[in-house]
């Protein structure tokens, strides 16, 4: 779980090691989605039956079917008590042993009549349950089963299962921490949109599939007008608004071309990086973006610049160069105060004025030397 980069991976790693301590044939663990009263499943791993995937799109059961999730658990615990498993037969439940009996009918799984026919369904003896609780509360649980004719569970694997648990929570709440961490090192905290740090990785590996593949690339990088007359005349908080305002619209925008990306490079600076789709359409979505970014009540509009693999711009061998080409596109669509896109190779191939100012070399200064130091 430690090694695992992803929530499912996780899982996965989680669901492996317990069913091989265990000696269980299958293992899953579930998810407790309290908004919807479900218990979906993140993972089935060993033998599986017919019906079950490795990683289920949409497997869930209700809570009501197993009320232990809700009920007792609880209970349980409210006296300083810890989370124990039990034990589940397809053949109902046997004798309960002392351990079970002391804490009566609750303290056990009581012959839950949806696992015994799941388990007899899918030709299974015996399973034995385990809650994994994060943060003090039921998250969801740890279910491994043997096949039918193997030894059933006993009280030392239900006491193991409750230990694996518990290194199972702790290794969920790891993941997650993490996964959270990934998500604000990728994300603008202001717009919600991913940030300069996310385009970078995304666009060199975009870039590897186009040297590749000769998959499509394409850049549109935006500066978002009267910015600075908004934060001088009324205050940050709008401005602040206004950025949120054109992030949506950005946003919006993106999702009209599938697998785009949609961040906010620093400041009053944003673009949308589209892996895939031809030219003209990202060119389309631009002037939709330069339309849409007009209609805002706040600010001046949008400067939009494009750069493409899929026009007449030369080899792009490198990020930085594809960077250069749709910043110089910016560039002539602000100096020239263009409501359409300006689109790099597309008036005159190596001749274009946007890509002779991309090729340049850098003896600006002040905010257009800026524009090029990526």
């Amino acid at each position: 779980m430690a090694a695992a980069h992803t929530p499912r991976e996780s899982a996965h790693a989680a669901a492996q090691g317990v069913r091989q301590a265990l000696g269980g044939s299958f293992a899953a663990i579930s998810k407790w989605e309290r908004e919807l009263g479900k218990l979906r499943v993140l993972v089935n791993t060993g033998e599986l039956a017919e019906g079950e995937e490795e990683f289920p799109d949409d497997e869930s059961y209700p809570v009501h079917e197993f009320p232990e999730i809700v009920g007792f658990l609880h209970e349980q615990w409210a006296g300083g008590g810890e989370p124990s498993a039990w034990v589940e037969t397809a053949e109902g439940p046997p004798p309960p042993p002392p351990w079970l009996a002391e804490e009566g009918p609750a303290g056990g799984g009581g012959g839950n009549r949806q696992r015994m026919a799941a388990l007899r369904r899918r030709g299974r003896g015996c399973c034995v349950v385990a809650p994994i609780v994060l943060h003090g509360r039921a998250w969801g649980e740890l279910y491994v089963a043997r096949r039918t004719g193997e030894p059933v569970f006993g009280r030392a694997d239900a006491d193991f299962a409750s230990v694996l648990a518990a290194v199972t929570a702790a290794g969920i709440a790891q993941t997650e921490r993490l996964a959270e961490a990934r998500r604000l090192a990728f994300t603008d905290a202001l717009t919600g949109l991913a940030n300069r740090r996310a385009v970078d990785m995304r666009l060199d590996e975009a870039l590897e599939l186009h040297r590749r593949d000769e998959v499509v690339v394409s850049l549109v990088v935006c500066d978002l007008n009267g910015l600075k007359r908004v934060n001088d005349s009324r205050g940050h908080a709008v401005g602040d608004r206004l950025l949120e305002r054109f992030g949506s619209v950005l946003s919006l925008c993106g999702a009209m071309l599938p697998g785009t990306l949609a961040a906010r490079l620093g400041g009053d600076e944003f673009c949308l990086l589209a892996v895939g789709p031809p030219a003209d359409e990202v060119v389309k979505v631009a002037g939709e973006l330069c339309d849409r970014a007009g209609e805002l009540d706040l600010g001046e509009g949008v400067a939009v610049g494009v750069a493409s693999t899929g026009d007449q711009i030369g080899p792009v061998r490198s990020a930085r160069r594809l960077f250069r080409l749709a910043d110089a596109a910016q560039y002539k669509a602000k100096a020239a105060r263009s409501g359409e896109p300006v689109v790099a190779g597309r008036h005159g191939g190596k001749d274009d004025p946007v890509v002779r100012l991309a090729d340049a070399p850098d003896r600006r200064s002040g905010p257009e030397r800026r524009r090029f130091r990526r």
